[in-house]
C-alpha cells in the first residue's frame, strides 16, 4: 500500500479556516488566531487532553438530529429516523440519540450491548448485518429488539428457530437489493446487484423468498429495507430506490395478498469533506424521499407505509474533528512535503482504505492563509499511512496543533491498535465546556486480554 502520486500542479490557496464552509462544525470560530469549537479553544484542549484526540461539537450533533426528525415529520407524519451507530458509537452519543427521539441501528453484538448498557429502548432498535451469528441473533431476540433486518434465507431460518425456541414472534424486515447504482465509491456502494447484502431481485429471487417469510410461524414480515450506498450527492438515486421498493410492495400485495406496512430506505446522504463540496441538505433529502414515496404509493393505490431512514455519516461526520501534534517535517524537492503527526491510519483508516479527502488547518494559526501543499502522514510502519494527501495548510512548525475536519464518521469506530497505538480519547464540547466521554486507551489495556 502506498500513497497516490503527488499532484505537483496543485496550488495552495489563500483561504483561512473560516472559509471552509460546510466542512466546519457549526460552532467553529477563530479567536485570537486559535480555532474554537463549542466555545472551547482547540489548542488548549489538545495540550490538556493530549493528541491524537477526537472532538465532537455536541450542539452540532443535536442540531442535525433535530433537523432530520423535524424534516421528515413535517413531510411524512408516519416516519422515523434511525441513527446508524456504525458511523460513530459510544455510550454518550446513544444517550443523545435517545434524548433527541431517534431510533437506533446496530450491526453487531457489541453495538447492541452498548445500547443495552445505557438503557436504550430495545423496541426502537433495528438489527443489521449480512452474517449475524446465531449468538448475536439470540441476544437480539431475547433482548426484545424492534426489528431484525433479515439478509438471507439461511438467516430467516435461524431467526424463526430462535424466536420459536424463546416463545416469541419476531418482527423482521427483508433487505432487498434494488439494483440502483448510486454514484459513489465502489467500496461503499451497496444497492447494486453484485452485493453481499440482501435478497437480490434478479430472476424474482426476492419475490419468491417472500413466500418463505410468510410461511415461517415465528416471524412477522413487518416491512422491507434497502440501502443503496454511502456519501451520495445525487438525490435522484433515492427517488429511484423508492420507486423500485413501492413497486415491489405492490407486487407482494397482489401476489401474496399481504400488505407491507413499513419501508426503510436506508441512509447514504453525502457530506462535505472538501470546501468545494455542496451536498444536498437534510431538508432536500427529506423532500425528495418523502415526495417519491407518496407519489409512488398514490400511483400504485397503495396505503402509505411507515417510512424510515437511517442516517449515520450525515449526522456525525462534520460535527467531529481530530487534533494532532506535528512531530516531524520532511521535504522531498519536486515530490512532496511530509508533515508527520502523532496518529494516522490507526485513528483514521479511510484515507489509506480508499483515498478519502479531508480539509486540514493548523489550530494555532487558524487566521492565517493555507499557503503550502502538504501531506499529513501518520506514525505507522506503512507507506500508505496518511490522514491528508496533498492539501493546503498553513506553514507548519514542530509542535503545531493540526486539526482535520469532517472526521466524525467511521474514524473512531474503525480505529485500530496498529503498532501498539492506544486509541484516542473522545471529547464532547458545548457552551464552553469540554467533557471526556471516552477516555484514552492505555498501554496496559492493549494487552490485558493476552494470557
Amino acid at each position: 500500500m502506498s500513497l497516490p502520486a503527488s499532484d505537483l500542479t496543485k496550488q495552495p490557496d489563500q483561504r483561512t479556516t473560516m472559509d471552509l464552509g460546510a466542512v466546519l462544525p457549526q460552532t467553529a470560530e477563530v479567536v485570537d488566531g486559535h480555532l474554537w469549537v463549542g466555545g472551547v479553544d482547540m489548542v488548549d484542549l489538545a495540550h490538556t487532553q493530549g493528541t491524537a484526540l477526537y472532538v465532537f461539537d455536541e450542539a452540532d450533533l443535536r442540531s442535525r438530529m433535530e433537523r432530520y426528525r423535524e424534516a421528515f415529520r413535517a413531510r411524512y407524519q408516519n416516519s422515523d429516523v434511525i441513527y446508524a451507530s456504525k458511523a460513530f458509537l459510544n455510550k454518550e452519543v446513544l444517550r443523545i440519540v435517545q434524548q433527541e427521539g431517534l431510533c437506533l441501528d446496530v450491526s453487531g453484538g457489541g453495538e447492541l450491548a452498548c445500547a443495552q448498557s445505557v438503557g436504550f429502548p430495545m423496541e426502537h432498535v433495528f438489527v443489521h448485518g449480512n452474517n449475524k451469528t446465531p449468538q448475536e441473533l439470540e441476544e437480539a431476540i431475547a433482548a426484545g429488539v424492534g426489528r431484525i433486518i433479515v439478509d438471507s434465507r439461511i438467516e430467516l431460518a435461524r431467526v424463526n428457530e430462535i424466536a420459536g425456541r424463546l416463545g416469541k414472534v419476531q418482527d423482521i424486515y427483508m433487505r432487498i437489493t434494488p439494483g440502483v447504482e448510486a454514484d459513489t465509491h465502489e467500496y461503499i456502494r451497496t444497492g447494486c446487484e453484485d452485493s453481499k447484502f440482501g435478497f437480490t431481485m434478479l430472476n424474482d429471487f426476492a419475490y419468491g423468498c417472500v413466500a418463505d417469510v410468510l410461511a415461517a410461524p415465528h416471524v412477522r414480515l413487518a416491512g422491507l429495507h434497502c440501502h443503496i450506498g454511502s456519501q451520495i450527492f445525487a438525490l435522484h438515486s433515492f427517488k429511484e430506490a423508492a420507486a423500485v421498493m413501492v413497486e415491489f410492495m405492490a407486487r407482494i400485495r397482489e401476489g401474496y395478498d399481504y400488505l407491507i406496512e413499513e419501508l426503510d430506505l436506508g441512509g447514504g446522504l453525502g457530506v462535505a469533506y472538501l470546501a468545494e463540496h455542496e451536498p444536498p441538505s437534510i431538508e432536500e433529502f427529506a423532500e425528495v424521499t418523502c415526495t417519491a414515496v407518496i407519489q409512488e404509493c398514490e400511483a400504485a393505490q397503495y396505503p402509505l407505509p411507515r417510512l424510515l431512514v437511517e442516517p449515520g455519516r450525515s449526522l456525525v461526520a462534520n460535527a467531529g474533528l481530530t487534533l494532532y501534534t506535528v512531530g516531524i517535517l520532511k521535504t522531498l524537492p519536486g515530490i512532496r512535503k511530509y508533515v508527520a503527526v502523532d496518529g494516522g491510519m490507526s485513528d483514521n483508516i479511510r484515507t489509506a482504505l480508499y483515498h478519502a479527502d479531508y480539509e486540514p488547518t493548523i489550530a494555532n494559526k487558524a487566521d492565517q492563509p493555507r499557503t503550502e501543499i502538504v501531506t499529513l502522514c501518520g506514525k505507522h510502519c506503512e507507506s500508505g499511512d496518511a490522514v491528508v494527501v496533498d492539501m493546503p495548510l498553513q506553514t507548519p512548525e514542530l509542535g503545531d496543533i493540526v486539526c482535520v475536519f469532517g472526521t466524525g464518521a467511521y474514524n473512531m469506530t474503525m480505529a485500530s491498535n496498529y503498532n501498539g497505538q492506544p486509541r484516542p480519547a473522545v471529547v464532547f464540547v458545548k457552551d464552553g465546556n469540554a467533557r471526556v466521554v471516552t477516555r484514552r486507551e492505555t498501554y496496559e489495556e492493549l494487552h490485558q486480554r493476552d494470557l
